[in-house]
Order: C-alpha cells, then structure tokens, then sequence
C-alpha cells in the first residue's frame, strides 16, 4: 500500500486553503492596510501611555467596571498623577468624540465586536 501521493496532495491542499487568507490580501493590495484612526485635537495626554493604551485598553475598562459597578469606586490616577473618573462615556469619549472614527474603525478592522455598547449608549447617538 502505497499512499505517497495522496498524502502529497492533501498538504498541498491544506496549505494552499491555509494560506488562502494571505495570499489573497497581497492579490488585493491591503496587505499592510492600517485603518487610519481620528485622534483627538488638542488633546496632550490620556490616562495611560498610547502603546499601553493599544494593547490594554480593554483590560483598563474591565478593571474600570468592576471598580464602579462592583466596589463603587467612581475615581483613579492617571500616569500623570491627575485624578479621573473611571468613565467610558464622560473620561474616554470626552476625547475620542467621534466613536466611529475611532473606536469601530479598529473593532472593525480586527473584527472584534466589544460588549462595551451592550450596556453604554454613544452620547452622540443619544440626540
């Protein structure tokens, strides 16, 4: 029983359906397509450093949401010493004013839906 060439076939198989995805982004030119972000105008500093933010932020409003909801805690310090309020709506949108310019720009991107809009409404959505 010789089986050689079917099993050569079935990886050639396998790895043309897994580099699929790839090789169709370099076909279609997005390969290094970034989505391009509003950032806010005039605003120096948040409450944590850019590449913190970018990686952690959503480990912030989870730990944010507990402090509040759970433990009734309403205020931190920012990296700058700068006391805030631990609020989606009036700490994080107070700077990124515009949600779709900013937040599902990238959600959309990286194809993540956040649970964050299950709860919160948009203050621009809500006039």
């Amino acid at each position: 029983m010789n089986d050689k060439g079917l099993i050569i076939v079935g990886l050639v198989v396998f790895l043309a359906l897994v580099a699929f995805p790839v090789w169709y982004n370099v076909a279609e030119g997005q390969a290094d397509y970034v989505p391009e972000l509003e950032i806010p105008v005039g605003v120096q500093e948040c409450v944590m450093e850019t590449e913190y933010m970018k990686a952690n932020h959503m480990d912030l409003l989870n730990d944010w949401r507990d402090c509040v909801v759970r433990d009734g805690e309403r205020m931190t310090v920012d990296q700058n010493g700068h006391e805030v309020e631990m609020s989606l709506t009036r700490t994080c949108l107070g700077c990124h004013t515009n949600k779709e310019a900013f937040c599902n720009r990238c959600h959309d991107y990286l194809g993540i839906e956040p649970y964050c809009w299950g709860c919160h409404v948009d203050p621009k959505e809500v006039q």
